[in-house]
């Protein structure tokens, strides 16, 4: 089969390689689509990647091409999301249902062969089944989509509350539209990217608030009557966003960190105090899975996928590349601000 594989900081290339073969349990998948994640960029622009060769990806979606002996929850035809989580099952995090905190996992894509590829082999947990009413485009947004629910369940969130999300990315727009599923009496998002924030209130955003222009904290505050918001969750990463949680945060709030930070961060007296002062539980929010493996999380995405309940917009899709450009596509990251969006790798192009 044919592949991106990295053979060193910098050097990706389309390759034929030996097409993988299921084992006992295991399922071969057909990919049709892989996300470019942005841990993907410095796996392949940096010094990331755990070893050479690789094959990365593991945002992805396909068809059950064969399955392995024992295999019960798939079938060959099926239309899949995958799963990148390999979890021991074994460690007390995993024997207590937090499998996103494994300390001896695997993760398709990065520790193991994963989907930018012809063809991908997982065990048959980590092959979601969608039906026909979801596109494969969205298949490979199942795990963003899981990320931002995640975060959501990591907090006693309760309806008829304004919520604060700090960046309008995919998971920022995700986080933002479960919000609104659950109950959400206000959501804000906020961002410096006029487009990002206009397709926010496309999707259902009470407003979107540009952080960059004078007075945006006081338009702000007064969704909320002055008294800040119940629920703040960080997606972004950025140094400046996690600041502004805290001073966003309402009195007995509860504030999620769900982007990865890539800088230092520091807090002034006066910003840390705002923890003491205002009493809200501050907590973090690590992948997307929970008992039984994978979880909830991916269950709804794929209902509400099916239902409508959770829009998927084409714009989230930044460009579709065929898995012969894969190394085209990674050059583009090295541009500050070309890529606006996700970029969609296909397999079958």
């Amino acid at each position: 089969m044919k592949a991106g594989v990295v053979l060193a900081k910098n050097d990706i290339r389309y390759e034929e390689i030996a097409t993988p073969v299921p084992g006992k349990g295991e399922v071969l998948i057909k990919v049709k689509y892989t996300g470019i994640c942005g841990s993907d960029v410095p796996r392949v622009n940096g010094d990331a990647c755990h070893f050479f060769p690789n094959v990365l990806g593991h945002e992805f979606s396909g068809t059950v091409a064969k399955t392995g002996e024992g295999v019960t929850l798939v079938k060959e035809g099926d239309r899949v999301a995958g799963v990148p989580l390999v979890p021991c099952m074994k460690c007390e995090d995993c024997q207590n249902g937090n499998y996103s905190l494994c300390k001896h996992y695997s993760f398709i894509g990065s520790r193991q062969y994963g989907s930018f590829a012809e063809y991908v082999v997982v065990p048959e947990r980590n092959a979601v089944p969608f039906g026909e009413e979801v596109t494969f485009e969205q298949g490979a947004f199942f795990e963003p989509a899981t990320i931002a629910i995640h975060a959501i369940q990591k907090v006693p969130f309760e309806g008829g509350k304004t919520v604060a999300i700090l960046g309008g990315g995919t998971i920022g727009l995700f986080t933002m539209q479960w919000a609104k599923l659950f109950g959400a009496k206000t959501t804000a998002v906020f961002d410096i990217v006029k487009e990002r924030l206009d397709l926010a209130e496309t999707l259902g955003a009470t407003a979107g608030i540009n952080s960059a222009e004078e007075g945006f904290m006081e338009k702000a505050m007064a969704l909320t009557g002055g008294r800040g918001f119940d629920y703040v969750f960080e997606t972004a990463g950025n140094t400046a966003t996690m600041r502004m949680a805290f001073a966003l945060a309402a009195n007995k709030a509860n504030v999620c960190f769900v982007g990865t930070p890539k800088k230092e961060l520091t807090f002034s007296v006066s910003e840390w105090e705002n923890l003491n002062r205002k009493e809200f539980n501050l907590t973090g929010s690590w992948m997307s899975y929970s008992a039984p493996f994978p979880g909830r999380e991916w269950e709804l995405v794929a209902h509400y996928f099916r239902t409508g309940g959770l829009k998927f917009d084409e714009s989230f899709i930044y460009r579709k590349v065929p898995l012969s450009r894969i190394a085209e596509a990674f050059e583009w990251y090295k541009t500050p601000g070309l890529v606006k969006g996700k970029i969609l790798v296909d397999s079958e192009a």
